[in-house]
């Protein structure tokens, strides 16, 4: 006799796989053993170009929701043109000390300033830390955000030769970034620097880098600057975690701290990466450019001196021959008197000078911090830079305007993982929340399966 509530619960089943099949998120539906409901996203809903998918949109929208509540909570406003709301250190929640986060403010806009900018569109300006510094020295200073607390506050500044539009980071080319320019840069002038600063750790995937850096490089005049600061290093991930987990619980077992490390990085919402993922995104680029990698020079030992880096692509070939330029391998002894043993060792230039110990990341006799390296410099025409490949390693170029050829001296394979992307976890999440109301609103009091994200589309670097 067939059993009429097996046969229920069947088309039960097969209606709920229908309803999660037929949205248009979702490329296949299956059921799997266990009461499991296996999903694949769509690829339209993670793509980037033409346009962000829809996940991709919850995603930004996540990261701008989180932003505009911290902005308006406003609990780290020190002052109009010091706004440290939402900078907390990772191991104690507690906030970064005001000193070190105006240090951090200074070696941004040092590193602004060296590319000698007249022209300035900052993607992602938030409450205006370097606005306020960078536009009375600019011509010109156009700012976007997605927050319109941020965006409202800073119009409300009247700063000088200065226009503030909601957009996206992605939107570098939008009518309202286009019309924004002309009011503040003329009309059809273009930006000589394009920055992004402390915001790719808000982006979902490498996909949506790429798509950011070529609207940005597309953006910027011939012989400008794009700016990208304050990278998270995926190569340094595990160091991150460890440290934060190790502090949280000083005497747990190094089996149970790789554990927490392995799960913390899995799970980490924020996207990081090495320079090698940009420098594969700058090849498919049709003009030339040539990248440059900068360590954090900050005297504070925290997370944004020790797993952080800026990114500098100057548009445009080099002004003579790189091949020119003489490298050579760091030479230090312990007990030497670091100003007097680097202007022997950069002099004569232009030369990079190579593979020193960075000291916040390896425990070597001869290694130095960056901020070491910055004090002894002295001012001294020249950049303190992080090993393209490997973080664990700084260099020096002497004069700053040959910080590129860093990047070849010597050509070595990337250290480490390439990347973190954030978007397939997050997708995880909220690609089953999404299915379930679905199901519920058409078939309201079924029985939901556990619905499981089968597969994400990957990213567009690998």
């Amino acid at each position: 006799m067939p059993d009429d509530s097996t046969d229920t619960t069947a088309t039960a089943g097969q209606r709920i796989t229908a309803l999660a099949a037929g949205h248009p998120w979702v490329a296949e539906a299956r059921p799997a053993p266990g009461g499991v409901l296996l999903v694949t996203p769509h690829p339209s809903a993670t793509a980037v170009l033409p346009a962000p998918g829809p996940l991709v949109r919850e995603h930004l929208a996540h990261w701008a929701e989180v932003y505009e509540w911290v902005y308006e909570t406003g609990e780290g406003r020190h002052a109009d043109d010091l706004d440290l709301s939402g900078w907390r250190a990772s191991d104690t929640g507690e906030p970064l000390p005001a000193a070190h986060m105006r240090d951090w403010v200074d070696r941004t806009v040092d590193l602004v300033l060296a590319q000698r900018p007249r022209r300035l569109l900052e993607l992602g300006c938030g409450t205006g830390l370097l606005a306020h510094r960078l536009s009375p020295r600019l011509d010109g200073y156009v700012g976007t955000d997605l927050t319109d607390v941020a965006v409202d506050r800073l119009d409300a500044a009247r700063l000088p030769r200065a226009a503030f539009v909601r957009a996206a980071a992605h939107e570098a080319e939008a009518p309202a970034v286009r019309q924004a320019m002309d009011r503040v840069f003329g009309p059809g002038v273009r930006p000589d620097c394009v920055l992004l600063n402390s915001v790719t750790p808000c982006f979902p995937d490498l996909a949506y880098l790429a798509a950011f850096l070529h609207s940005a490089l597309t953006t910027v005049e011939d012989g400008g600057t794009v700016i990208v600061g304050d990278i998270r290093h995926a190569a340094l991930l595990e160091d991150h975690f460890g440290r934060v987990e190790r502090a949280r619980d000083p005497e747990a077992a190094d089996p149970d701290i790789a554990a927490r490390v392995a799960s913390a990085v899995a799970e980490d919402r924020e996207l990081s990466f090495a320079p090698a993922a940009v420098h594969r995104i700058l090849a498919d680029h049709p003009r030339t450019v040539r990248m440059s990698v900068h360590a954090r020079t900050m005297a504070y030992d925290s997370e944004l001196t020790r797993y952080r880096y800026d990114l500098v692509l100057h548009v445009g070939p080099a002004p003579s021959d790189p091949s020119g330029v003489r490298q050579s391998a760091w030479q230090g002894h312990a007990g030497e008197q670091l100003p007097a043993l680097l202007h022997a060792a950069l002099s004569p230039g232009p030369v990079v000078l190579h593979s020193i110990p960075n000291a916040l990341l390896t425990d070597v006799p001869d290694a130095v911090t960056p901020h070491d390296l910055r004090q002894a410099l002295n001012g001294a025409d020249a950049a303190v830079l992080l090993d393209a490949g490997n973080p664990r390693m700084l260099a020096v170029a002497a004069p700053a305007r040959w910080a590129p050829a860093a990047a070849h001296a010597p050509v070595r394979a990337p250290v480490g993982r390439l990347a973190h992307e954030p978007l397939p976890a997050f997708v995880r999440r909220r690609l089953p929340e999404v299915l379930r109301d679905h199901v519920r609103r058409a078939e309201p009091g079924a029985v939901m399966p556990r619905i499981v994200v089968n597969d994400v589309p990957a990213g567009a670097v690998r």
